[in-house]
């Protein structure tokens, strides 16, 4: 009896999952209309829908990068794999037999059943072409993307550029597929996430010659693409184009920030090139050509070139001494172009009346005055030791993100180098000695073993704008901004540095650069080079109230501060604050226009030709 029961149990259970198997063939056969789509049709082709990628404005809502489209030639290995004209299909592309071997290899590779790029970018004139030809070659579609283009020829180390997704890329990520673009640099990449946007489905079915018919349900199941998000960027195109300007036919960099806001209104890497070069089917080619280039020109200087930063430093070496107590701003330091040290000493650049006031010697970029202003800091009495010392001086410059990699939305950017006490430990300490503040005196001149970048020279003299507020840099507007801080040192102590600073633009080695009617704060610098002429360094904030820009600038093999770091920086400042240049400043701004640094006897050979 109890085996009678089980027995109509499994029965039971048999009649209930055959009824349900039934019902669905009932619903998928009569009731579901995919069903009869797919019996009418002879196969429904999946899609990728490309989202337009966001576009790109500056600070003032000009349009500077939009959107193209383009053209791919796409294939399903699994689809493809029957027999097919080769020859006709190669010459309808223009290639070989070989690029289509190739080609159809590496797709394979990738995916069978997925779709994937077979050729990038053909013509409008190839595409529409191949629209009437495709249904001799199953598993062939056409797919249509955008690439960027360019409203401006300017700010091309900014945007960044566009590349091919890498194997790594492919194998870490869901979202792409072979042959898809993803930003490499600049904007591009830091924002890839933001701008790429999501990708869609569409659903067609296609007849037996290959041929689109219709969408599949009338759209039903497609997943429309979403377009990515547009930038902002903080960036005034028309001071980067000035800018751009002025530092034509010279190696260096330029960045303008807005203390109030760390926003970067500037951002120049010279040499540059045309943005446009690194779009469309060219781009290979012009990339194999910049590459060639020796001008380096697709090397942002402004956060992977590191220079000295020379007498620049010294409003920073002077604002620590001043907070430590080691010196007051009435502090005198007798000068007599030398400061001896042993048997030897470091030179003053030129010969003026010794100083009895910080400002006097920010005025006269004393070197003796600074030196003994850092031998101070470094044998304070207050702590045990010189190392103790050392280490706090540095504390104080990374307040400054100085030797700190800076995190504002463009990646790549190098830390620079400030010695610290290991690094000094290592080289110098023995047994028998240890080094002390004489030892290091290159560092109270920014010379020795310093390293920054331009980036790094204009965030802190943003930071001395603003009397030790610090907003950290950044390059797109619409995106939220993090909190101030706030520097350690005295706002006192920046009113110093800053009149100071003041006194370089009205009677020190910045007053040939001054701008009537702009109260502007500076401080030049020259940086050694050991490899050939010295670097041109110039930092500057105006104006000296509420500052609305400050500015730090390198001209490579330029020699002193003031003769194109400073007058380049002031005419940018100028524009920035009044929109034009004055009829005093002209001469200026032709001689930098027309100044060649990269090859100076062009002037001289198209004069003899």
């Amino acid at each position: 009896m109890q085996y009678e029961k089980r027995k109509y149990i499994i029965v039971g259970i048999f009649i209930f999952f055959s009824l349900v198997l039934l019902g669905r063939l009932f619903v998928l056969q009569v009731q579901d209309p995919s069903y009869k789509d797919l019996a009418n049709s002879n196969y429904i082709r999946k899609k990728t829908t490309y989202p337009a990628r966001g576009l790109v404005y500056d600070r003032n809502g000009k349009l500077l990068v939009d959107n193209q489209p383009i053209y791919d030639l796409m294939v399903t290995p699994k689809d493809a794999r029957q027999a097919i004209d080769t020859s006709k299909f190669c010459n309808l592309f223009n290639i070989d037999k070989a690029t289509f071997v190739e080609n159809f290899t590496k797709a394979a590779r990738y995916s069978n059943y997925n779709p994937s790029v077979f050729l990038k970018q053909i013509s409008p004139v190839v595409y529409a072409k191949a629209q009437e030809y495709l249904y001799l070659f199953p598993g062939f579609f056409t797919q249509v993307r955008t690439i960027r283009s360019y409203n401006t020829k300017s700010a091309p180390h900014v945007f960044g550029y566009l590349g091919e997704v890498s194997q790594a890329i492919l194998d870490t990520s869901k979202y792409y597929g072979l042959g898809d673009f993803t930003g490499i640099s600049g904007v591009e990449k830091g924002f890839e996430k933001n701008l790429r946007g999501t990708k869609g489905e569409k659903y067609v079915i296609v007849d037996a010659f290959n041929r689109e018919q219709e969408t599949y349900r009338d759209g039903a199941e497609d997943v429309p693409a979403e377009q990515g998000q547009n930038l902002q960027l903080t960036i005034d195109i028309d001071l980067q184009n000035y800018g751009e300007a002025l530092m034509q036919n010279k190696i260096g960099s330029v960045i303008a920030i807005e203390p109030s806001s760390g926003e970067i209104l500037s951002m120049i890497s010279s040499p540059s090139y045309d943005p446009s070069l690194l779009t469309g089917r060219s781009r290979g080619m012009n990339m194999q050509m910049l590459n060639m280039d020796t001008l380096k020109r697709q090397l942002n200087r402004c956060i992977t070139a590191t220079y000295p930063p020379g007498s620049t430093l010294k409003p920073l070496v002077a604002l620590i001494a001043l907070q430590e107590g080691v010196i007051h701003a009435n502090f005198y330091q007798k000068c007599g172009q030398y400061y001896p040290l042993g048997s030897g000493g470091v030179r003053c650049s030129h010969a003026h009346t010794s100083c009895g006031t910080t400002n006097c010697a920010i005025e006269q970029s004393c070197n003796p005055y600074f030196c003994e202003v850092f031998r101070r800091t470094i044998d304070n009495p207050k702590y045990e030791n010189s190392e103790i010392a050392l280490q706090k001086w540095i504390d104080y410059l990374r307040e400054f993100d100085l030797g700190n990699r800076l995190d504002f939305g463009i990646p790549g950017m190098v830390k620079g180098t400030i010695p610290n006490v290991e690094y000094y430990n290592k080289l110098y300490n023995t047994d028998y000695w240890h080094w002390k503040s004489s030892t290091i005196i290159s560092l109270s001149i920014g010379q020795g073993e310093f390293a920054i970048t331009p980036m790094h020279l204009a965030n802190s003299t943003s930071i001395i704008a603003n009397r030790g507020v610090y907003y950290k840099p950044r390059i797109v507007k619409n995106i939220e901004a993090p909190e101030p801080k706030v520097s350690s040192i005295e706002r006192r102590h920046f009113d110093t540095v800053a009149e100071g600073m003041e006194r370089v633009m009205t009677r020190g080695t910045g007053r040939w650069s001054a701008v009537e009617g702009i109260d502007m704060c500076g401080k030049t610098g020259t940086a050694e080079n050991p490899h050939g002429d010295d670097h041109s360094i110039f930092i500057a904030f105006a104006p000296k109230n509420n500052p609305q820009i400050a500015i730090g600038i390198i001209v490579e093999n330029a020699g002193y501060g003031s003769t194109y770091a400073a007058p380049i920086a002031s005419l940018m400042i100028e524009k920035y604050l009044n929109d034009t240049i004055s009829k005093a400043s002209k001469y200026r701004e032709i001689k930098m226009f027309e100044s060649n640094l990269i090859n100076p006897n062009a002037d001289k050979e198209e004069t003899n030709n």
